[in-house]
């Protein structure tokens, strides 16, 4: 690999470095303020709850989020959403470690943390969610509780965005840590907490978690009708749409799905999906980028619905998304942990179509690199120090691919057709390319979209949630590093992490 033996020295010094930048001191004031003194000011000032909300979208990007040990783990593939965005692709098998110089997801790649219910790995995600649903229900408890009466519009859209994005935190959950998502309602999956006053909460079964998380996004989709919110980092009414869609996908009715193609609809409605300028890299004869709206790395790209605004004050570096995906950033993707796409996915997008480029075999890294689809503007291998690319959470060609997959289940082949065909109009240079969706019917159409949904979103942590709804089987192509070749089934032990043991010893009620 190239250059790594001059990395790999000076790389650990740095990341030991990094890794003590935070002290971790208590700074919580030593008089706790109660939730009822916090009531009665926000009732004078409901722009008091500003920072706890604030904090709540913070939390999904800050590194070190998913930390059970009081902030002495720290590990480096610990950093909010995105971190767990890697976690799945993953475990779907279409995103690869390429070596395993620092052994950062090692353990995941095997398929051994999901069985190890001690790991740090199995923990991380289950802490970073129910720590987003604590600071949620926060919100939620100083506004008067789930059912309070709410006086003013600024309160209502508190609400609306604590009850989203404690809603997002269960549905994230339900994925990760349920072998067959949905399933038949009855399994015990989760403990439901909606009050920070609960304790010891015995497991509740997939359909009452999806209630729960249904009934949250339902609210929320109304109390935030006519928030104009300040940037995309925050929650508004369609993201809340979009939350509400993959939600009611995963549960699967046909009146859910029926409800999908509404959402989808409403929301791309106001979002454009992304042009082939913002999807793939073009680069001149000197290698020179000539379209710098290209990159996944900026949210004011139209298409994009949810993200975050990173900027130096985010003080992110090695340990983050784009340290741990881009060879542009001084972190590891650069200097010896490289991610790719898996082969087999990769030969199965057609020579005409655009996504293609998004991948380069690069003999220098030893593999398909995404090099043409997520990379820091001024493509300079390791040259990003400080992370000032931005995080995507949702984009409008999801909604696309959702109310395509919602129509072929529904057994609108006709619907489903005309709705992949607008993405696939934006990937491809001639109708012609694509004109062999015209052919496709029933499970060949549903296949074919759930093709398109992995070769639209590798990278973004979608693939896992499409494979958990379709009950889809994930297959290791030749170039991965383990467990080459073989098939798992989408409710395999290999595919879902298992609560973690540590939860047993707080909690004596948790018990399947």
């Amino acid at each position: 690999m190239k250059n790594l033996k001059i990395y790999v020295s000076a790389f650990a010094l740095l990341a030991f470095a990094s890794s003590c930048k935070k002290s971790f001191l208590d700074e919580q004031p030593s008089e706790k303020v109660s939730t009822e003194q916090e009531q009665e000011e926000v009732k004078k000032d409901p722009k008091l709850l500003d920072a706890r909300v604030s904090g709540l979208y913070t939390t999904m990007y800050e590194d070190f989020t998913g930390d059970f040990t009081n902030g002495t783990t720290q590990n480096h593939d610990d950093f909010g959403q995105k971190g767990y965005d890697i976690y799945s692709d993953m475990l779907s098998a279409d995103l690869l470690l390429g070596a395993t110089n620092y052994g950062w997801y090692t353990n995941l790649e095997r398929y051994q943390s999901t069985k190890n219910s001690a790991s740090s790995t199995d923990y991380q995600p289950y802490r970073y969610y129910y720590k987003i649903i604590y600071a949620a229900n926060t919100v939620i408890d100083v506004l008067g509780g789930n059912n309070a009466t709410l006086a003013n519009d600024d309160v209502k859209h508190y609400m609306g965005q604590a009850k989203a994005m404690r809603a997002y935190a269960y549905f994230y959950l339900a994925n990760l840590y349920s072998p067959k998502g949905y399933g038949t309602g009855a399994e015990k999956i989760l403990p439901i907490l909606t009050s920070t006053n609960q304790a010891e909460v015995p497991m509740s079964t997939s359909a009452q978690v999806y209630t729960q998380i249904i009934s949250d996004l339902d609210q929320a989709n109304s109390l935030l009708a006519d928030f104009t919110r300040p940037d995309k980092n925050h929650i508004d009414s369609y993201v809340a749409k979009g939350l509400l869609a993959y939600a009611l996908a995963a549960r699967g009715t046909n009146a859910d799905l029926t409800r999908v193609i509404s959402l989808t609809d409403s929301v791309l409605a106001k979002y454009p999906l992304t042009t082939p300028s913002e999807v793939v890299a073009n680069l001149d004869g000197s290698g020179h980028l000539t379209n710098p709206q290209s990159g996944f790395n900026n949210i004011a790209t139209p298409s994009w619905i949810w993200g975050a605004d990173i900027t130096l004050s985010s003080n992110l570096d090695l340990v983050s998304w784009w340290g741990q995906m881009d060879i542009f950033t001084y972190s590891y993707a650069w200097a010896g942990d490289p991610k790719f796409i898996d082969d087999s996915l990769y030969k199965s997008i057609r020579p005409t179509d655009i996504r293609k480029k998004q991948f380069d075999d690069n003999p220098d890294y030893g593999g398909l690199l995404p090099t043409g689809k997520f990379f820091n503007e001024n493509r300079e291998e390791g040259g990003q120090r400080n992370i000032t690319d931005d995080y995507i959470y949702m984009r409008a060609d999801e909604m696309v691919l959702l109310n395509a997959e919602a129509k072929v289940r529904l057994g609108d082949d006709g619907g489903a057709r005309t709705e992949i065909k607008l993405l696939l109009a934006q990937r491809f240079p001639s109708a012609l390319d694509y004109a062999y969706i015209d052919l496709l019917t029933g499970n060949d159409l549903k296949e074919e979209i759930y093709l398109q949904t992995r070769i639209e979103l590798w990278g973004e942590g979608k693939t896992y949630l499409a494979m958990k709804r379709n009950k889809h089987s994930v297959t290791k192509g030749s170039n991965h590093l383990f467990l080459v070749g073989e098939t798992f089934q989408y409710d395999a032990p290999e595919l879902t992490f298992v609560t973690p043991s540590g939860e047993f010893l707080y909690n004596p009620n948790l018990t399947k």
